[in-house]
């Protein structure tokens, strides 16, 4: 497996996005996972992001997209937030990437008024359509598990019937560790998601909250999720999920602890490649 960092790790900080990309090749990443809006990013913002890819010899593995309106009730908004994360896909394609990590949104008014199958259907079918795009420019979608309590997808079981219900070959998983620690999945539960994992995020959280926090900083047993993640096939890119560090000032530190120690994690269980 590689290991990455999601670029959103910069934000808050003094670091631009240039610097970011080339602090990120520096520190020992072997790629990166670039957080930015096409809605918002003008055309000479993605070209400095290109370049700076390119000159430091960084691929780009993922686009993070929060889609948290694709099962909303209203029709218009699912179809803006469905169009949104297309235009997300054309920014893969244009950075080269591998795949667009999706993040889908929750249950409405605590799952009344709105029946929950119907947002359940609605956002099987704009994924479903959104794979097909993907597919054609030979992109994949890694859904993620969110570990809320009305996330519609919020264990590795609902992950499973999520992507058998979407039945498209290029959608997939993606394993955030520390929200698995956050559902209460065992490792063992990676099993059921064989072969359907397109990507990872990597992070520690105190296992109450959400953190993403260096690894060692909090209570996830890495070592068993990473065998696990290892023995469903999946040997792919695992990417660091740092974002608001207490102390923006010392950034480069924060990012160089993750780094190092997820390195060293990811070497003990052999799947560092």
């Amino acid at each position: 497996m590689n290991l990455g960092l999601i670029s959103s790790a910069w934000l808050g900080t003094n670091v631009d996005t240039e610097t970011g990309i080339r602090l990120t090749k520096e520190i020992g990443f072997d790629s990166i996972d670039i957080f930015a809006d096409p809605l918002e990013t003008s055309a000479s913002e993605r070209r400095s992001i290109r370049r700076a890819c390119a000159e430091s010899g960084l691929p780009v593995v993922s686009l993070p997209c929060c889609a948290l309106g694709i099962a909303d009730f209203n029709t218009p908004v699912r179809k803006f937030h469905a169009s949104r994360a297309r235009a997300y896909l054309d920014f893969c394609c244009e950075l080269d990437a591998r795949n667009l990590l999706l993040v889908l949104g929750e249950y409405i008014w605590q799952q009344e008024v709105i029946p929950p199958r119907d947002q359940w259907r609605w956002a099987v079918e704009e994924v479903r359509a959104l794979g097909e795009y993907a597919a054609a420019m030979n992109l994949e979608i890694a859904l993620e598990l969110e570990p809320f309590e009305l996330s519609i997808i919020n264990s590795a079981a609902k992950m499973d019937d999520f992507l058998r219900d979407v039945g498209h070959p290029a959608v997939k998983a993606n394993i955030d560790i520390s929200h698995l620690v956050l559902a209460h999945d065992p490792p063992e539960a990676l099993s059921a998601l064989s072969k359907r994992i397109a990507h990872a995020h990597l992070s520690d959280c105190n296992g109450r909250t959400h953190g993403d926090l260096p690894p060692g900083r909090g209570c996830v047993d890495f070592p068993a999720y990473l065998a696990a993640l290892r023995d469903t096939g999946f040997d792919g890119t695992v990417s660091i999920e740092l974002e608001y560090s207490p102390e923006p000032d010392k950034i480069v530190e924060w990012v160089r602890e993750a780094y190092d120690a997820s390195a060293s994690l990811m070497r003990d269980v052999g799947v560092r490649a």
